[in-house]
């Protein structure tokens, strides 16, 4: 993002980024009382966070459900889990 593409001919912008949302943070979460460290870019720990507060639960508790359905590394994971909840979201906001 942050480039431009060509679209019929007109020129569109990407949408723009928040200062640090593409930053790697390392933190650890503990799945089946097992610590782990997953590196995510800031803008997906806001996104797990969030989402894991509109459900009750931890951080970790939620890393530990994505954890045990998951086919492909973690930190994947765990991008692929927050992009289709907000992209669920967005479909039922449509309705």
């Amino acid at each position: 993002m942050g480039a431009t593409g060509i679209n019929g001919g007109a020129r569109v912008a990407s949408p723009t980024r928040t200062e640090g949302e593409e930053r790697m943070r390392k933190r650890s979460v503990v799945i089946a009382g097992h610590r782990t460290s997953v590196s995510l870019e800031n803008v997906f720990w806001s996104g797990l966070k969030s989402i894991a507060d509109d459900r009750g639960m931890s951080v970790n508790r939620l890393v530990e459900s994505i954890d045990s359905a998951r086919a492909t590394n973690l930190s994947s994971a765990i991008r692929v889990f927050v992009l289709q909840s907000y992209k669920h979201e967005a479909v039922l906001a449509g309705e």
